[in-house]
């Protein structure tokens, strides 16, 4: 048997202004790994891709991998980056008939011309490969389209958020076809949607109505019979037509089990809607309560300007709230300002400096009041790296990370990591690599929402979220919806699910 194996993963912010060329999904490599170099890059690691490699190993395959990209959320994919990575995938499809097709996939891609970039991708290899089988693993935030599934054989995405079970994702995927290649099973597909845009602070896993939902998607796995059982919570930071959330249940040939789970999961979701709405608090008082805990670490949540949702990083109004009412021994990841990280090279370790930190990056689609300022900061240079550091786990466990140029700014209160590529606070060593010991902090301010409780949940003794500025902004009245599907919950009011897709 030989199979073609393949990763192409964005997450899509359209508000974002981060640009989003290939470069970015090559890490600062150039261009995305391939063949050899992919399998180097994500063999043992705690993805898909890794799942997809030992499984076709293990059924003594041999396989071919044309392109393994990814690249930290951000604006629209530019056309030429996805033309590319497509390409890649495309020729190699053309190029010899493959038994199987195995896609580490986002779901949530919006392209220069595609809203859907994935489901345009499956759609071209289908009509290439009409009898193949086609495996796709996605992401919980998938935004779902009909040509996903319409043109799949198995689609299984992510039950964990924070997500420490890619690697399983992409076994779940993957074993529906390899069981169709046996003769063993004939894997038929129900989908569908409801008009509700989940708020990712309230998507986590730990949390209800997700952790529920998750749970009973993974029964229908384990004891009811389904193939695999998926609940997307999707993106709604994707001003998209099906933003928002969606299911899709695998079965062995029974459509109207699969329905059945489907409209279960669908439906306790609808049902649920309301638990799935963020309340905020005003950023002054989140800092004030923070400042009263005296147990440490207390982690302190950015979350308006998180990579991991497309936000820019540069962002300074937590920072800022911070400094002025005077919170003392507090490590901050991170301001993405590679200008600062330059004149910190230049100054040298130890070189005293004031700063203008942040700030630099325009973001016209968010109201005025979102607009963030560069913060001055006077402090000493105290760390320089080249930014590499490789996941501890459990999320992403043996994945290499690159913040490019890092600076470490200690304004003697607060040590302040600036770095030159956008990298989410997910695990212990974006601190440890940095020569800072995040358990002798009393004070760990991330810019995150859900995925820093991977590496950071089980030191913390507190969480205190603080509404700051950015494209990942919690208020969705900055956001001016134009494209997404209306009437749709929160953004109007709905008694009744309306028809999906």
């Amino acid at each position: 048997m030989h199979f073609l194996l393949a990763m192409m993963k964005h997450e899509t912010n359209t508000f974002s202004p981060v640009p989003t060329p290939l470069e970015r999904f090559a890490r600062g490599r150039g261009t995305p790994p391939e063949g050899q170099d992919a399998v180097a890059a994500y063999r043992g690691t705690q993805s898909a891709l890794a799942a997809f490699i030992d499984i076709a190993e293990k059924e003594g395959a041999t396989y071919d991998i044309p392109v393994a990209g990814q690249a930290w959320p951000s604006g629209p994919v530019q056309d030429d980056a996805y033309n590319y990575m497509t390409g890649k995938i495309i020729a190699a499809a053309k190029a010899r008939k493959y038994d199987a097709i195995l896609l580490d996939l986002h779901g949530a891609m919006v392209t220069e011309s595609f809203e859907d970039g994935e489901g345009q991708l499956i759609k071209m290899l289908r009509q290439i490969a009409p009898d193949t089988p086609i495996a796709v693993a996605l992401d919980m935030h998938t935004n779902l389209y009909a040509e996903i599934v319409d043109n799949a054989t198995s689609v299984a995405g992510y039950q964990t958020y924070p997500h420490i079970d890619v690697y399983e994702t992409g076994t779940r995927a993957a074993l529906p076809v390899i069981a169709k290649l046996k003769g063993k099973a004939n894997p038929v597909m129900a989908w569908g949607n409801r008009p509700m845009l989940p708020h990712v602070m309230r998507q986590g896993t730990d949390d209800f109505p997700n952790k529920e939902l998750q749970i009973r998607a993974h029964e229908m796995e384990t004891t009811g019979g389904a193939l695999a059982a998926t609940l997307f919570t999707g993106f709604p930071h994707a001003d998209i037509h099906n933003a928002g959330l969606s299911a899709v249940v695998v079965t062995d040939g029974d459509k109207a089990l699969a329905q059945k789970y489907l409209d279960e999961l669908l439906d306790f979701a609808w049902d649920e809607r309301e638990a799935f709405v963020y309340k905020l608090e005003p950023l002054g008082e989140s800092v004030a309560r923070a400042k009263k805990m005296n147990d440490g670490p207390v982690v302190l949540l950015d979350h308006f300007d998180n990579a991991a949702s497309g936000g820019t990083m540069d962002t300074t109004a937590v920072l800022g709230e911070i400094i002025r009412q005077g919170l003392e021994n507090v490590a901050f990841f991170a301001i993405h300002d590679p200008e600062a990280v330059q004149q910190m090279i230049k100054a040298g370790i130890g070189a005293k400096l004031t700063l203008k930190l942040g700030g630099k990056i325009k973001m016209p689609l968010l109201a005025a009041d979102a607009i963030s300022e560069p913060l001055e900061v006077t402090g000493t240079v105290r760390v320089l790296t080249n930014g590499e550091f490789r996941n501890r786990g459990p999320m992403g466990t043996g994945i290499l990370n690159d913040m490019g140029p890092t600076a470490v700014f200690d304004t003697g209160k607060v040590e302040i990591v600036v770095i030159s590529r956008h990298q989410e606070p997910n695990d212990l060593n974006c601190f440890y690599s940095l020569g800072i010991d995040p358990l002798a902090k009393r004070y760990l301010c991330l810019k995150s929402r859900v995925h820093w409780r991977a590496g950071f949940k089980p030191i913390m003794k507190d969480v205190v979220e603080c509404a700051g500025v950015g494209v990942c902004t919690s208020d969705y009245n900055q956001l001016e919806f134009k494209h997404v599907r209306r009437p749709i919950y929160p953004l109007d009011i709905l008694n009744e699910p309306k028809a999906g897709r």
